[in-house]
């Protein structure tokens, strides 16, 4: 009895599951959602100076729509600004408006997401097998996939692919032809990228198999996917005849001679592993990690469904329904909505890595769709695998006594517990869940120093803490590592001009070479990390990436590196103290900030 009524809990036998069942599993979803999202965003508000890693690039400049003064004349807020798609620029400028900080809203936005991309999952399975159990489970291991990585957290452009495009598979499933026709605008004002994947979908989805390929013969479907494809085209074409200000984008060619683009560049592409570059590597590779009964079921679905389709003789039909162990397969529907997006997104990878850069990155094609898809084949393959487990433990008879076997009630109930408690605990077998992808600034007195300075205020680094400064002290930066993004060349090629001549004036003890930088560039501050004082590559004592960031600028890292072995003496390290004073610049124990008006005011002999 105790097994018939977990059964009935977990998989009623009703053909179509009542708003009470539907209600139950949907707000256990939600719940789990909250739960996730309680676990990964408590360091998010751990602190005044917290950030998530990526909205360091794209949010610290939409301060611009609270103080339209900040960042004047600023190459790199300007160009992530000409970046952002007009959607994602729009929703945040709107949080502005209402006077929230885009900070604040970055940290706020992605609890909205996970519960909205919750919800449509729920959707999405339902009507893949109408079984709310399994719409439970899709939503529990798409939240799970989602916190694996750091793309929802991000609040980005990215986060929002998940919620549109899961809107998108409901609707269309659904035929719903007016807001399927928004989430393809909205995708592409957004995250353009997936309107391919849509748009693929939507010509797959007029084509069936039967004996052959052949076109299908329902006119709402043809109604359906040339208006979506019309919205498609017209959300796509600005971005087709739109030139960036920081145009050209660099080739294939260029990138290979790039070290930026290498094993240990800043913006690593041409990994030596074949396996991790088509796989595995974050811009190029095919797949991330998903939840591991997600990866499996992309292996066991096929084997499922190949209990869907029943016999049509009606005595094989018997035979096969008392012998077909997955009756619930029978109930999955309209599941080839899967395989086709798995096929435009391989399809859209291998594009991608074909005309690279042409359409961005490749990974961006299945990275995320995979997390949503294998989340949906789980949830599917997980209901009918319990559903046939519990109808076994209730089948078996003793030959003596005609009773039920008590071995399999027990056995049942057991197997169904631990592929529970596997799909709650599995995420935790990885070292860091949920992912924390939040940087917390450690500086808090230099920051507030920076930020009493004029708004117009310059400042020159090559220390990792010139990456926080934009978003934490809201003054503009010469350079640094996180901003070195290489894609566009009209812009890469100023940044890489700074950093050389930061480089070549940091460790320069040619004071008019020092002097003819500061005017160059207008530099106000000039912040040192300790550690790189002496040279720019100080071994353990630095930080890796910082490390071999400066070593990507050659051969000028190297030449400065052979002065200072011949015993050169920095003009910086020779003004430290002068030009670091109160009322000048700052000190503590890990940076020194000097005055750019006091270098330019010493003298050759003095310094």
């Amino acid at each position: 009895m105790r097994v018939t009524r977990l059964h009935q809990f977990l998989i009623p036998s009703t053909e179509t599951p009542t708003r009470r069942q539907v209600q139950f599993w949907l707000s256990l979803s939600l719940s789990f959602a909250v739960v996730y999202l309680f676990l990964g965003l408590q360091q998010a508000f751990s602190g005044e100076y917290v950030v998530q890693d990526d909205a360091r690039q794209h949010v610290f400049w939409m301060r611009r729509f609270l103080d339209p003064a900040l960042f004047p004349n600023d190459l790199i807020a300007d160009y992530f600004q000409s970046t952002a798609p007009v959607g994602y620029a729009a929703l945040y400028r709107l949080g502005a408006i209402v006077g929230i900080d885009p900070l604040l809203f970055n940290k706020l936005l992605p609890i909205a997401l996970a519960l909205v991309s919750t919800l449509y999952c729920f959707g999405v399975c339902l009507q893949l097998l109408p079984v709310p159990f399994a719409g439970f489970v899709a939503a529990l291991l798409l939240n799970q996939n989602l916190w694996l990585h750091d793309d929802l957290v991000s609040g980005i452009a990215r986060a929002f692919v998940f919620p549109i495009f899961l809107a998108f598979l409901y609707y269309l499933l659904r035929r719903a032809l007016l807001p399927c026709l928004v989430t393809i605008a909205l995708q592409g004002w957004f995250y353009p990228q997936l309107v391919f994947i849509m748009s693929g979908v939507l010509v797959l989805r007029l084509l069936r198999w039967n004996g052959g390929l052949r076109l299908v013969g329902d006119r709402q479907d043809y109604w359906l996917s040339g208006m979506g494809l019309a919205v498609a085209f017209a959300v796509m074409l600005p971005y087709a005849i739109e030139t960036s200000p920081y145009a050209p984008v660099v080739t294939v060619a260029e990138a290979k001679t790039m070290a930026e683009f290498q094993e240990h560049g800043r913006t690593r592409l041409f990994v030596n592993s074949f396996w991790e570059f088509w796989f595995t590597e974050e811009r190029t590779g095919a797949f991330l990690w998903v939840m591991p009964l997600c990866f499996l079921s992309i292996g066991l679905l096929p084997i499922v469904l190949r209990w869907r389709n029943a016999p049509a003789d009606a005595k094989q039909l018997l035979q096969w329904e008392h012998r077909n162990p997955l009756p619930l397969a029978q109930k999955v529907r309209q599941v080839a909505l899967l395989w086709q997006i798995a096929t435009v997104s391989l399809a859209m990878f291998l594009a991608a890595h074909a005309l690279l850069f042409t359409f961005y990155l490749p990974s961006r094609y299945t990275r995320y769709t995979f997390q949503m898809v294998t989340a949906l084949t789980g949830a599917i393959v997980i209901a009918i695998v319990i559903d046939g487990i519990l109808r076994w433990a209730q089948s078996g008879k003793s030959v003596q006594s005609g009773q039920p076997w008590l071995g399999r009630p027990a056995a049942g109930i057991l197997a169904a517990a631990g592929l529970a408690i596997g799909l709650l605990l599995s995420p935790y077998l990885w070292e860091e869940f949920p992912m924390e992808s939040y940087v917390v600034g450690d500086s808090p007195e230099l920051y507030a120093f920076f930020a009493a300075q004029p708004q117009d205020s310059l400042i020159a680094s090559l220390a990792r803490e010139a990456d926080n400064l934009p978003t934490f002290a809201q003054r503009s930066i010469l350079t640094s590592r996180e901003y070195s993004v290489p894609y566009h060349l009209g812009y890469y090629q100023q940044i890489y001009q700074r950093t050389d001549d930061l480089i070549r004036a940091q460790y320069s003890a040619d004071l008019a070479e020092v002097q003819s930088f500061i005017q160059k560039y207008g530099v106000d501050f000039w912040l040192i990390d300790r550690r790189y004082l002496q040279r720019p590559d100080p071994n353990s004592a630095g930080e890796t990436r910082i490390t071999r960031w400066l070593q990507q600028f050659q051969p000028t890292t190297t030449e400065v590196t052979a002065n200072l072995d011949r015993g050169a003496t920095p003009v910086v390290r020779r003004l430290l103290n002068r030009c670091s004073a109160p009322g000048l610049g700052y000190r503590d124990q890990k940076h020194v900030v000097l005055s750019a008006a006091c270098i330019l005011q010493a003298k050759q002999r003095s310094a």
